[in-house]
């Protein structure tokens, strides 16, 4: 229906702009439709203020449709982030690959269909998008389930949708929460994790603002950096023996921390890591940990109390 409407507008219709992208041709129809069409790779894009390779061409704020035609092979880099517009996109059997970003952004999106000829889905692709997925059955790299986006063999939870709210228990199958996968997912209210995870990812849980106590199980290693960042509601955490590795600022911005029960006998002493500049942080940073009681293993107390970054905590007790 949508791609009928648009072969129509282009026999009847000027296009508001056009041009080219790459190899691509692209118009925007008074309607706001986007449509792009050719044979061969759609390029990736930078922000507007880079300028190195170029931004989109089109007016992000026109889009409230895209359309791309059957011969593109990929959606480029940040090629419809912010289009906050944007409420529908057909994405054709012949794109094989959705670059880093390119949906960031679209607050109206409300679902987007990824085709089987899809194996490759960049980082943050749908980051703050409230969307739905919906994965074709016959996609051999991806798949979904209630609006939610995994991998083929559901161990790698890749995007919760941000207009979900409640709670969720996490499959069992799950090794694997991806980076920025529950980012702003502000109605969550509570997640179960599974003991078959292993890792939580960057940004995994950012800005759940609903989230108010998190029980890590004890198969997780590894928590990667500003895991929990802006969880503002979160009171309670439990770390897991398991642990191996915290990374820097994995708790920023929890206001409302008031309690670690940490499991750990012995104090986990990988708690840093440096960030981009160079500048190396500890997995509390940017939390009021003065204010928060630490809760340890009995017989354990005294060397929490002489360990780097432990000992900063208000009350260190025995569980």
């Amino acid at each position: 229906m949508l791609c009928a409407t648009s072969c129509k507008k282009e026999k009847d219709e000027k296009p508001l702009k056009s041009g080219t992208t790459g190899d691509l041709t692209w118009a925007i129809y008074s309607d706001g439709t986007l449509t792009i069409s050719g044979k061969g790779k759609m390029p990736d894009y930078y922000d507007y203020y880079s300028g190195d390779p170029p931004p989109p061409p089109w007016t992000k704020e026109l889009v409230t449709a895209v359309v791309i035609k059957k011969g593109v092979t990929s959606i480029g880099r940040i090629a419809f982030s912010e289009c906050r517009n944007l409420t529908s996109v057909t994405i054709p059997n012949s794109v094989t690959s959705i670059g880093e970003y390119a949906f960031w952004g679209c607050s109206g999106l409300i679902s987007v269909t990824i085709p089987n000829s899809v194996t490759y889905i960049g980082k943050g692709a749908f980051y703050y998008s409230s969307l739905t997925i919906v994965v074709d059955n016959g996609n051999t790299a991806y798949s979904s389930e209630n609006g939610i986006l995994f991998n083929k063999t559901k161990t790698t939870l890749i995007q919760y949708p941000a207009r979900k709210t409640g709670a969720y228990i996490i499959p069992n199958s799950v090794t694997f929460i991806g980076h920025d996968a529950f980012t702003s997912c502000t109605g969550l209210t509570s997640v179960t994790i599974p003991n078959s995870v292993t890792r939580v990812g960057i940004l995994a849980f950012s800005e759940c603002s609903g989230l108010t106590s998190v029980i890590i199980p004890n198969s997780v290693t590894h928590i990667y950096a500003e895991a929990f960042w802006g969880c503002s509601g979160l009171t309670s955490v439990t770390i897991p023996n398991s642990i191996m590795f915290i990374d820097q600022r994995v708790f920023y911005g929890c206001s409302s921390l008031t309690e670690i029960i940490n499991q750990q006998a012995i104090p986990l002493l990988r708690l840093y890591s440096f960030d981009e500049a160079g500048i190396i942080y500890n997995a509390f940073f940017g939390t009021n940990i003065t204010d928060c009681t630490l809760f340890v293993p009995a017989g354990s107390e005294e060397a929490y109390r002489a360990a780097p970054v432990w000992q900063d905590f208000g009350k260190i007790v025995a569980i």
